[in-house]
């Protein structure tokens, strides 16, 4: 069988994007190359790639290998996320994606073929600084000749019990990327396919926000409030006192997010509670996700929704949208649900029994924040927390 896309996985992390290709793909995709400069992410990638050549820094990348026809770019999102530091695509790590465009300018000016080009980040750069970050990518990927195409998709529609919305981007002068995040529609799920027996949240909010999912928890992350990594919480409303709230395991996390239990266990990355594979985890690409652009790579179709002229003045851009030589293109009525592929509710994802309770100290910080605002009013959600502490003082 002939190797369909040789892959070059720039800001790899820890392969999600590579992984989704070759379970969709099979022997069709060969990773031959990734470039990372995090020592946990590097020892993961060499412990679950070990035959690819792996490069440190995306900032002294010159060339890419002849074979190469797609290159993948989940660069980071710290500048670009409500969660990090919103200081924009010129921020000083969201602003290292500039090097994949010097590397793909390269490759045009010696004659060789452009390499499709996958991009992944969080929804928040498409409206963050009216739109700047979207006004860039835009620019560089026009400037070398691409057709481009974007969609924003909920990881839900793959199965995971995780709502995390990301941006999907690719550009291509030979594939039609309309062909490939337009032609699948399946509307938002029905709640009638959501459980009622769990919720996620997150407890380092309290004041701001929640993250609030039924059936599901609120995006894995990189980083928090309290300045580490940390897990959202799952309130199980019918567990017995001092277990309603728990905090789902890393195993549980790499399983949310697609990956096989234990794929960050690997020989020199730290098992401590607060060591790196939560932030590992928590930037990593969605393997689910990859693996339907994958599938619809190899099977492209005619798009399913019509698309209209849209120019960007200022505010927001579409969450649906295509271009080429200056042009933009909104599609309105997509939906973030691609397809619905089987769901796995959240209390079969999470190993309840092994799950952590979420401790009396930061149940009393969360319960705290809860009292300075109007959020967390599901039936029977405050009334919890504080029987939680009350249980865990008492034990």
């Amino acid at each position: 069988m002939s190797t369909q896309f040789t892959i070059a996985g720039l800001f790899a992390g820890i392969g999600g994007v590579e992984l989704g290709f070759q379970r969709a793909l099979g022997q069709e995709v060969e990773t031959s190359f990734f470039c990372e400069w995090w020592d946990p992410a590097k020892q993961v990638l060499r412990a679950r790639f070990p035959d690819v050549d792996l490069h440190p820094d995306v900032r002294e990348l010159r060339d890419l290998p002849s074979e190469v026809n797609l290159v993948t770019a989940g660069f980071p999102c710290t500048d670009l996320s409500q969660a990090g530091r919103t200081a924009g695509i010129e921020g000083e790590n969201s602003g290292l994606v500039k090097h994949v465009f010097e590397v793909l300018d390269h490759l045009q000016s010696t004659g060789r073929p452009l390499p499709t080009l996958l991009i992944e980040n969080v929804p928040n750069m498409l409206a963050l600084n009216s739109g700047q970050a979207m006004r860039y990518l835009v620019g560089e990927i026009e400037a070398l000749g691409y057709r481009w195409a974007y969609r924003v998709v909920d990881s839900r529609f793959t199965g995971v019990p995780q709502r995390r919305r990301r941006v999907i981007l690719i550009a291509s002068v030979d594939l039609d990327p309309r062909e490939v995040l337009f032609a699948d529609d399946a509307g938002e799920r029905s709640p009638d396919e959501l459980a009622d027996d769990a919720y996620g949240f997150y407890w380092t909010e309290g004041r701001g926000g929640l993250g609030w999912a039924q059936d599901a928890v609120p995006t894995l992350k990189g980083g928090s409030t309290i300045g580490i990594p940390s897990p959202p919480a799952v309130w199980v409303p019918a567990a017995e006192l001092g277990r309603r709230f728990l905090k789902p395991t890393i195993e549980d996390a790499e399983a949310m997010q697609g990956f096989d239990r234990g794929w960050t266990a690997v020989d020199g990355v730290s098992t401590r509670r607060n060591g790196p594979r939560w932030k590992l985890v928590g930037n990593a690409v969605s393997v689910g996700v990859s693996q339907w652009v994958a599938g619809r790579m190899v099977d492209p179709r005619e798009p399913i929704a019509e698309s209209v002229p849209w120019t960007h003045i200022r505010g927001s851009w579409p969450t649906a949208a295509w271009g080429e030589r200056g042009k933009v293109w909104r599609l309105p009525e997509l939906s973030e649900f691609p397809v619905h592929r089987s769901y796995r509710h959240l209390t079969d994802e999470v190993d309840l029994d092994a799950a952590e309770v979420l401790s009396i100290r930061g149940t009393r910080g969360f319960h705290n924040r809860l009292q300075q605002g109007n959020l967390g009013r599901h039936p029977g959600f405050r009334e919890d927390v504080a029987a939680h502490i009350e249980a865990l003082s008492a034990s």
